[in-house]
């Protein structure tokens, strides 16, 4: 008699198509050097830097102001407290001090004895009458007498050290509650950067809006190239930084930032990335940190929003999708789109590579020839820039041929 063995069950992956099984170690590739690449500035702006093995710690001490500012809100709040207590606790130590010197403890029921300070029985009422003088309260109930003169000048003391503690605490207090830092949160930067032509130049390109309607005054945006570099002696600097001109010298760098801008960096000779192309991009360890300044319309004191993009946020041939609206009376801002791009023909070759192919197209007829044949060495990634550069002039000439050719038939029509 025959017995049914279960055999193992066997589960078998789907077959992928053959496009689609090349794309994936790409975009795994892609997804593994993107966790790979450590930030100079995180996303949110924050600096990922850390200090360490600082041994001169007494210079923290010097600037004490700046360093209890920058200290966190519960470190904060217990040096607040703390000193304080510390202050209302050494002065009633005195008060209480004083009493027990001058014999007052010994004469509480004693009505022909003048104490230092009436009604003062022991240490908790001396802390309590330390209290009510340094915040100036004043029940009425404990009074100094004239008859202490050792009391009167603790009495100023206290008074002018309240002042001060007072002074330094409650501004330290004000100036961290004022700062404008939670203003930056409302400043926001597109989540990727984008490479596309605009004028007949690749460029750079990044959006930033401001979400309140209190504007940030005297704007102003720059750009930082982080990457790293090996001088022609072989010295090594780590994370050198480029300045990118996003219209430095002809002001678009200064904002008036009612509404999302488009912040354009032309890639020319003097631009860091003039030899890049989209190709040699993927490759690139590079990381761009975005700086908008300004004061704070309602305090005016100065704010600082940060963000950055590296090599796998840089989209290249993508135009950002516009945002604003003209509405009845009103211009309306759709954020819903402000991270949006869209695909656009863009060469894939450097600027480089682009300019030198424009400037090879407006050579004489006699050197037609050796650039046609220099054409045949061209890499794949210039012919292609090529045939992109050819398909655009092409639209931009095709008007311009037929003007010509409707003055060539008026000029024929002349001469009959």
């Amino acid at each position: 008699m025959e017995q049914d063995v279960e055999s193992p069950s066997i589960i078998r992956q789907p077959k992928l198509p053959k496009q689609a099984r090349e794309d994936l170690p790409k975009q795994l590739a892609e997804m593994d050097r993107a966790k790979r690449i450590q930030r100079y500035v995180q996303k949110d702006g924050k600096c990922n830097v850390h200090h360490g093995n600082v041994r001169e710690t007494y210079r923290y001490l010097t600037d004490i102001f700046t360093t209890l500012v920058d200290l966190k809100w519960r470190f904060n709040l217990f040096i607040f407290v703390l000193v304080y207590t510390v202050t209302w606790l050494f002065f009633g130590f005195m008060w209480w001090l004083i009493a027990y010197l001058r014999g007052d403890l010994d004469h509480i029921a004693d009505n022909q004895w003048t104490p230092c300070v009436n009604n003062l029985n022991g240490f908790v009422s001396a802390f309590l009458f330390s209290i009510e003088t340094e915040t100036t309260i004043g029940y009425g109930y404990r009074v100094i007498t004239d008859k202490c003169p050792e009391g009167i000048v603790l009495l100023l003391v206290q008074s002018v050290l309240g002042s001060i503690v007072n002074a330094f605490m409650v501004g330290c207090m004000f100036v961290k509650i004022s700062q404008p830092k939670k203003r930056a949160e409302t400043l926001v930067f597109s989540t990727n950067a984008v490479i596309s032509m605009r004028d007949g130049r690749l460029c750079l390109m990044f959006r930033v809006g401001d979400l309140r309607n209190s504007h940030i005054v005297e704007a102003s945006i720059r750009a930082k190239l982080i990457k790293s570099k090996q001088t022609k002696e072989g010295e090594f600097i780590p994370l050198n930084q480029t300045d990118i001109n996003v219209g430095y010298n002809t002001g678009d760098d200064r904002l008036f930032l009612v509404s999302p801008l488009i912040i354009c960096h032309e890639i020319n000779q003097n631009s860091p990335f003039w030899d890049i192309s989209q190709a040699h991009l993927a490759k690139e360890e590079l990381e761009i940190v975005v700086i908008l300044e300004g004061m704070v319309e309602a305090t005016g004191m100065t704010c600082q929003a940060r963000s950055s993009y590296v090599s796998s946020e840089i989209k290249w041939g993508y135009r950002f999708t516009p945002v604003l609206t003209l509405e009845d009376g009103f211009y309306e801002v759709d954020y819903n789109s402000f991270h949006d791009i869209y695909e656009t023909n863009t060469p894939a070759c450097s600027a480089k590579e682009l300019a030198d192919m424009t400037n090879r197209s407006r050579l004489p007829l006699t050197w037609s020839l050796a650039s046609k044949l220099s054409q045949q060495g061209l890499p794949e990634s210039e012919q292609e820039c090529q045939e992109t550069k050819t398909s655009l002039d092409e639209q931009v000439k095709s008007p311009q041929t037929e003007r010509n050719g409707e003055i060539t038939n008026m000029e024929s029509e002349s001469k009959v």
